[in-house]
């Protein structure tokens, strides 16, 4: 029987790592549209087994393409929204990505997480615990999606230039901050980048353990009306949604990223849409991509 060869991370098997534009819910500003994302179809490679004349034929498993094969049916049933997903098995290090680099999504409320790490990012350089009030904000933030915290604490750790610092520092490469915190511009890699940063567990993170477990808590804690997204792909979740309507079109940014376990094994998932007709079909659509992207890295 041809033997399978899985399409491995780079990384190693242990993670390494506002003026805002109102709206009534808690989840962030104005998005433009695009075109749904396309991924590159499954290639097959020949390698050569031994030196041998004798040569054997192994198919190369190209995981993008089977996340690809997975979703995009899901976002055909939804007309007109787009979708970007990345996953990875933090056992393995196996991953997958729906979504070139250049499928940008605002990130709307998930940037929260971001300015969180910003925040803790400063306080370890200073030499300092967050106060008191930062603590209270940050909880606020994470857990009921709160906009004034998030814009008070954007403030705190320098705007939106700072943000971009601390992204560089946490190896996101195409993640844009802006001032109005909803608006910043990312991609479904870089938001795994970030939950590595957030869930992983080497001693030399630029994250220390102290604060990367303070996220994680603040992520197991979100409220239940905001307890939806990529939880839907298994349990023991720890997460950030973030949802807001274009102006224009009512049309609607649905994300969420975070942790799941499924079957003894843990994933970091990240999903960003646009173009929803509705929140709820928003959440649908998000639901259904992460169930898929697990369901790929799990039958591996």
């Amino acid at each position: 029987m041809p033997r399978h060869r899985v399409r491995r991370s780079a990384l190693p098997v242990s993670l390494t790592a506002a003026a805002v534009l109102a709206v009534a819910a808690a989840g962030g500003a104005y998005v433009v549209g695009r075109a749904p994302d396309r991924a590159p179809a499954a290639v097959a490679s020949v390698s050569s087994a031994s030196p041998s004349p004798e040569v054997s034929e192994e198919p190369s498993v190209d995981l993008d393409a089977e996340l690809a094969a997975a979703v995009e049916p899901l976002v055909g049933e939804e007309p007109g929204a787009a979708l970007s997903v990345a996953v990875l098995d933090t056992g393995s290090g196996t991953r997958a990505v729906y979504g070139g680099a250049e499928a940008t999504y605002e990130t709307a409320s998930i940037v929260k997480v971001d300015i969180l790490a910003a925040l803790l990012l400063r306080a370890q350089d200073e030499g300092r615990a967050l106060t008191a009030d930062e603590r209270s904000r940050a909880a606020a933030m994470i857990e009921k999606s709160d906009n004034d915290s998030a814009t008070v604490l954007l403030a705190a750790v320098g705007g939106a230039s700072a943000l971009d610092a601390a992204n560089e520092r946490l190896g996101l490469t195409a993640t844009t901050a802006s001032h109005a915190w909803g608006l910043t511009g990312t991609t479904a890699a870089d938001q795994l980048t970030l939950l590595e940063a957030v869930f992983g567990t080497e001693a030399d993170a630029v994250l220390g353990e102290e604060s990367r477990a303070y996220v994680r808590g603040l992520m197991a804690r979100v409220q239940a009306d905001q307890q939806w997204g990529v939880s839907a792909a298994g349990d023991a979740w720890a997460l950030k949604n973030g949802w807001m309507p274009r102006t224009a079109t009512g049309l609607w940014n649905v994300n969420s990223i975070g942790r799941v376990t499924a079957d003894g094994r843990t994933y970091l998932v990240a999903v960003l849409s646009g173009g929803g007709a509705t929140r709820e079909s928003g959440i649908a659509l998000v639901e259904s991509a992460a169930k898929a992207a697990v369901g790929v890295l799990a039958a591996r």
